[in-house]
C-alpha cells in the first residue's frame, strides 16, 4: 500500500523530512541517523521522504511550498521532521513564512508543545537549581491569536497612518488547547527521569502520552474517560498512585478584557470538569517572574501563541538555551511537525560545528507522538549522555564537531536500544 501513512492501516510510519537552510541540512540528517539507530532493533518500520524546500529552492523556481505540497503531508504522512529555515539572500524570509506557517495553519497543528527540561546542571543560569526543578512542558495555541494575520493599514507611509493586529480568539480554539492542556495533565506523572506517561505503558500511533486524542463534543465538555471515582476521590485509572502533573494557564485577562476573558471562562470550565488536576491562574507578567524565581512549581503550561512563543523561549533558557529546545507542532491524530527551536543560523552554516541535539531531542518527540516511547526515551538518554561527557558542539562549550557528536549520539542509541 504505497503512500499511505501508518495510522491508516500502511505498512510503515511515512516521515517527511525537510532540512530547509543553514544548519537545518546539518542537523537533521544526524536525526534521522540516530532514529534509524533506535529503532533497527525492533525493526519499526519507517519510511523517510526528504523534501528539497527552503531558500534554494525558492531563488531558483520562486517556488516555497509546492502546489498540493500541503494535502500530500496530510494524506500520505505519518509526521514530518523540519530543521530550520532563514537565508540571507532572501532578506524577506517569505519563504519561510510560507513554509513553516502555512503548514502550522493549513495542516491545523493547533499545538506546539514545548518541553523545557534541564538535562545537565551546567547548563542553567540559575543559583543552586538541579534538573529535578527545571522540568515542565509549555502547551501554546498555535494557529490563533495575534498571529492569525488579520489586521491592516491605513494610510500607510504618512504620518496618520495607523497600523492593526487583531487578536483571534475562537471558542473552538481556547477550549481545544485546554482541553489538551488538561488531558496532558492528567496522562502523565513526574519521575526521577522526567514525564512518564501516568499508565506507564505506550500507546497507538496518534494516540501517544504525547498527542492523546481530545473528545469532542459542546465547547464546555471536558472529556473525563481517564479518570474513575472511588470512595477516596478520583484516582488514576490505572489504579497507579501516581499523582497527575500540575496545570497553570496564563493570559492577560486584567488588561484584554474580552479576549482574555474568553480564556479565563473555558478554563473555569475545565477546571471544573478535571478536579483531579491541581490548576491554577496566573497572569503572564506573573508567570514570567515566577519562573525565574522558582521554576520548580510549574509542571505544564498553557496559553494563547505570542505568550507561549515568548514564555516558552525564556523557559529554554533556564534549561540551556536554544540549542537544546525541541518543538512539537501537533494535531491529534494527523500529520504533526516536529522540530528543533534554533534558527538557521547562517553564520555558522557550512562549518561542520551545527549543534545536533535540538533536532534529536525533537526526534524524540517525533518517536513519542508515534507511540514508540522507549525508542523515544533513548534518545533523550544518549543527549543527556553526550552532555554528561562534554561531547558538545562550541556553542554549549565543548570542542567537537557536529559529525563526532553524531556518532557519539548513535552509537549510545545503538547500544542502549
Amino acid at each position: 500500500m504505497p503512500n499511505i501513512p501508518l495510522r491508516n492501516g500502511g505498512p510503515k510510519a511515512r516521515i517527511a523530512v525537510i532540512p530547509g537552510d543553514g544548519i537545518g541540512r546539518e542537523v537533521t540528517p544526524v536525526a534521522v541517523q540516530v532514529i534509524r539507530a533506535a529503532t533497527a532493533k525492533r525493526n519499526r518500520p519507517l519510511e523517510f521522504v526528504e523534501f528539497d524546500w527552503g531558500a534554494d529552492k525558492y531563488l531558483r523556481e520562486n517556488v516555497s511550498l509546492p502546489e498540493g505540497a500541503v494535502e500530500m503531508l496530510r494524506d500520505e504522512f505519518d509526521a514530518i521532521l523540519f530543521g530550520a529555515l532563514g537565508d540571507p539572500r532572501v532578506p524577506s524570509n517569505q519563504h519561510a513564512a510560507d513554509i513553516l506557517l502555512g503548514l502550522r495553519f493549513k495542516l491545523d497543528l493547533y499545538v506546539n508543545a514545548r518541553p523545557t527540561e534541564l538535562l545537565h546542571p551546567r547548563f542553567t543560569p540559575l543559583r543552586d537549581r538541579t534538573p529535578a526543578d527545571i522540568n515542565f512542558m509549555v502547551i501554546r495555541e498555535n494557529t490563533e491569536g495575534l498571529y492569525a494575520g488579520v489586521g491592516g493599514f491605513f494610510k500607510k507611509g504618512t504620518p496618520d497612518e495607523i497600523a492593526i493586529q487583531e487578536d483571534v480568539n475562537s471558542r473552538k480554539g481556547v477550549e481545544r488547547i485546554i482541553r489538551h492542556a488538561f488531558d496532558y495533565a492528567r496522562s502523565h506523572s513526574r519521575s526521577s527521569a522526567g514525564f512518564q506517561p501516568a499508565s506507564g505503558g505506550s500507546h497507538k500511533q496518534g494516540e501517544s502520552s504525547l498527542a492523546r486524542r481530545s473528545s469532542g463534543g459542546s465547547p464546555a465538555a471536558f472529556s473525563d474517560r481517564s479518570i474513575s471515582r472511588s470512595g477516596a476521590g478520583f484516582q488514576p485509572a490505572s489504579g497507579s498512585s501516581q499523582m497527575p502533573l500540575r496545570l497553570c494557564m496564563s493570559d492577560k485577562s486584567n488588561a484584554l478584557a474580552f479576549a482574555h476573558d474568553l480564556w479565563q471562562r473555558v478554563f473555569k470550565s475545565g477546571r471544573a470538569e478535571y478536579p483531579d488536576i491541581d490548576s491554577r491562574h496566573l497572569y503572564i507578567d506573573t508567570l514570567a517572574m515566577e519562573l525565574v524565581r522558582d521554576p520548580s512549581q510549574f509542571d505544564v503550561i498553557v496559553t494563547c501563541n505570542l505568550f507561549g512563543d515568548i514564555i516558552s523561549d525564556l523557559a529554554a533558557q533556564l534549561a540551556g538555551g536554544l540549542g537544546l529546545a525541541p518543538s512539537a507542532n501537533i494535531h491529534p491524530g494527523r500529520t504533526s511537525l516536529f522540530e528543533p527551536v534554533h534558527g538557521s543560523a547562517p553564520n555558522i552554516a557550512g562549518k561542520g560545528i551545527a549543534n545536533p541535539f535540538g533536532a534529536v531531542l525533537a526526534s524524540g518527540m517525533l518517536l513519542e507522538f508515534l507511540g514508540w516511547n522507549e525508542e523515544s526515551a533513548v534518545l533523550k538518554q544518549s543527549v543527556k549522555c553526550a552532555l554528561a561527557e562534554n561531547v558538545t558542539t562550541p556553542d554549549l562549550g565543548g570542542s567537537k564537531p557536529t559529525l563526532e557528536v553524531a556518532s557519539h549520539l548513535s552509537n549510545y542509541v545503538a547500544k542502549h536500544s
